[in-house]
């Protein structure tokens, strides 16, 4: 019997098993997902424009005296031309020009009294009535005095020449402020300067050509103030207006020279300053600055035969620039 065959074979080793994991304990469920909240639906326009800010109402409250004097929309829209509002202006209240904005202005204010009948689209000047009658009387006294002026009356052409500037340059909406009164002497030097160098003839000349001059201004008023009236935006009404000016200055520069014929003057002295005394009354009466009113007055005083045409061109181009604008057609 060998060693081997005593030796008894070992058992092979069991392989441990692993104890079964104890079973986890129960998680929590898992939270339910939050529901969104509704989208609330957007705010009506009005309910919008209260919670941003009423910019109508703050210009209203702005511009408060212009709108409670105003007696229809379009001298509140004149008035806010006047005060650098332009229909890009505009756009910023939700508006799609000067025209309508001033319309919602004009609704929303306030009025203790309604205009009168009297206020309408004319100018008072053209309406009828005492003002008017007063305003042609004028027109025609300095015609009476040149007639005075060609029988040889003793100082009737310089009466007539200081009745046609105060006839052709009454006080408009300009008067008032510092030196109210500087334009309309430096007019009345300009005349009576041109009388005492050219002579009589040249004084009857301006005397005659007042009367056109006012039936010339007062038709252009009303006509402007109509195109205003059918104006939808400020552009619009200032192309209007151009071809309008054209046609007043057309007419009254015919008749200038008409009266210019009639006293015996030359054309060359009168019809310069027929139109620079008539484009001072435009300005004067449709509320210009004074400064280029007194600078071209003044260049007609220089003793040089291109001094009158010259200022005369100068008030020209003011007045291409100055009344192609709403607010020299508002009321004074």
């Amino acid at each position: 019997m060998t060693v081997e065959e005593a030796t008894p074979t070992a058992a092979p080793l069991a392989t441990p098993v692993p104890a079964p994991a104890p079973a986890p304990a129960s998680a929590p469920a898992p939270a339910p997902a939050p529901v969104p909240a509704p989208v609330p639906a957007a705010a009506p326009a009005g309910i919008r424009r209260r919670a941003a800010g009423d910019p109508v109402k703050a210009l209203l409250h702005r511009h408060r005296d212009l709108c409670e004097r105003a007696v229809d929309p379009l001298e509140i829209a004149a008035g806010l031309e006047a005060h650098g509002i332009t229909d890009r202006t505009a756009a910023r209240f939700r508006h799609r020009d000067v025209f309508s904005l001033a319309e919602e202005l004009y609704a929303r204010t306030a009025r203790t009294e309604t205009p009168g009948a009297a206020t309408g689209l004319l100018p008072r000047e053209v309406t009828g009535g005492p003002r008017a009658l007063r305003g042609l009387g004028c027109a025609l006294l300095p015609g009476a005095l040149a007639l005075g002026a060609a029988a040889g009356m003793p100082f009737a052409a310089t009466a007539a020449a200081l009745a046609a500037v105060a006839a052709l340059v009454w006080p408009g909406r300009a008067a008032g402020g510092r030196f109210p009164w500087l334009a309309h002497l430096l007019a009345a030097a300009v005349a009576v300067w041109a009388a005492h160098r050219y002579g009589t003839a040249l004084a009857v000349a301006l005397a005659l050509a007042v009367a056109p001059g006012h039936v010339a201004a007062a038709a252009y008023a009303s006509r402007a103030r109509r195109r205003l009236a059918a104006s939808r935006a400020l552009e619009d009404f200032a192309d209007g207006a151009r071809p309008l000016l054209a046609g007043a200055l057309l007419g009254f520069t015919a008749a200038a020279a008409g009266a210019a014929a009639v006293a015996g003057a030359p054309l060359a002295q009168a019809l310069p300053l027929a139109l620079l005394l008539f484009l001072t009354r435009l300005l004067l009466r449709h509320g210009a600055h004074r400064g280029p009113l007194v600078a071209a007055l003044a260049l007609a005083l220089v003793p040089f035969p291109a001094a009158a045409p010259a200022a005369a061109a100068g008030l020209l181009v003011q007045a291409a620039l100055a009344l192609s604008r709403a607010s020299a057609h508002a009321r004074p």
